[in-house]
């Protein structure tokens, strides 16, 4: 892929692969000191993780010690996917963080993308943690449970206190859900860990009334499924975006058209769309306008709509007379 290069200048004039007109802009452009803006990870939910993640390590305590008293393998599994998710809050906090710090000399785009890291993170380490789930709940199943070896009553209360915790810590990130995948993982996982205590509480009620103890381990598969389940779409996304895919919301064709459209345009080669961060969505192109002369008002005007039509943030575009003989490098559009 083409990658830009970020320069010290705004709107200069480029010389890519022997073309003289080449043109830069950034869609979130600011006329102020600061330049170019971009925008950041949500300052506002530094509390939301740091409180998240310490109120949820207290429960996985509490969750070992009454699991392993009560000889729960349900809760113990909850308490193994909890850990989980406390890391998972710790990454997507650290990530937050990085993600606000300025562009550098080495690191031209900042640390934006460690968010699309700790997201993929997070949703590797729950996988894990679905797996070793299994594994002891079937080996309950297969060697089977003694008849008032599991403690129902602790079961109850334990796992209520986890619908508190885990439904309160959901609330905290519910109104960042829909703008960034890392805050949408945050919630979703608390959300679906509320669910499961939930079942949890369920199937000690179970146990208490009917005396059931294969039902412990049974649980315990149904709460590894709801997790698979809730954690597949956010692994699914940040593979996507960590693997330089198309943002979901972003419609490539639609994109193009726009581009090719454009006055005097009578090529588009060599687009590129992926994720900077899980926020910030950038662009490079190259437009091929014969005999046009560099045109700053254009490309403002095009990198405006791309940002608020398409939500692309931030925009490079190479501007090509193709009038010179040379053929670019990098076309036609399969070309890489």
């Amino acid at each position: 892929m083409n990658t830009p290069h970020e320069s010290e200048h705004d709107h200069a004039g480029h010389d890519h692969a022997g073309h003289d007109h080449a043109g830069h802009d950034h869609a979130d452009h600011d006329h102020g000191p600061g330049g170019h803006h971009h925008h950041a990870p949500p300052a506002g939910f530094d509390g939301a993780f740091a409180f998240g993640a310490l109120l949820n390590a207290g429960f996985v305590a509490a969750e070992v010690v009454f699991g392993i008293a009560a000889h729960s393998v349900v809760l113990l599994a909850d308490a193994a996917h909890n850990l989980g998710d406390v890391l998972g809050l710790l990454l997507a906090w650290g990530a937050a963080a990085l993600g606000r710090r300025r562009p550098s000399r080495l690191r031209t785009y900042g640390f934006g993308r460690s968010s699309i890291l700790a997201s993929l993170t997070n949703a590797v380490v729950l996988l894990v943690g679905v797996g070793a789930i299994a594994v002891e709940a079937i080996q309950r199943l297969v060697i089977g449970v003694p008849h008032g070896a599991v403690g129902s009553d602790t079961i109850i209360i334990v796992a209520a206190a986890g619908i508190a915790i885990n439904g309160v810590t959901a609330w905290l990130f519910a109104r960042g859900r829909k703008g960034d995948l890392n805050v949408r993982a945050a919630f979703t996982h608390m959300a679906a860990d509320a669910v499961v205590s939930l079942g949890v509480v369920i199937s000690g009620v179970i146990i208490l009334f009917t005396g059931w103890t294969w039902v412990d381990p049974a649980a315990s598969l149904v709460v590894a499924g709801l997790i698979l389940v809730s954690t597949w779409s956010v692994l699914r996304d940040s593979l996507d975006l960590a693997l330089d895919k198309v943002p979901g919301s972003v419609d490539a064709e639609a994109v193009r058209r726009y581009l090719a459209a454009l006055p005097g345009v009578s090529e588009v080669h060599d687009l590129h769309i992926w994720g900077l961060s899980t926020t910030d969505i950038a662009l490079t192109v190259h437009l091929v306008r014969p005999g046009a002369a560099m045109d700053d008002a254009l490309l403002h005007r095009t990198c405006d709509t791309l940002r608020d039509r398409f939500g692309i943030g931030h925009a490079t575009v190479q501007i090509e007379d193709g009038a010179s003989g040379q053929i670019c490098a990098l076309s036609p559009e399969h070309v890489i």
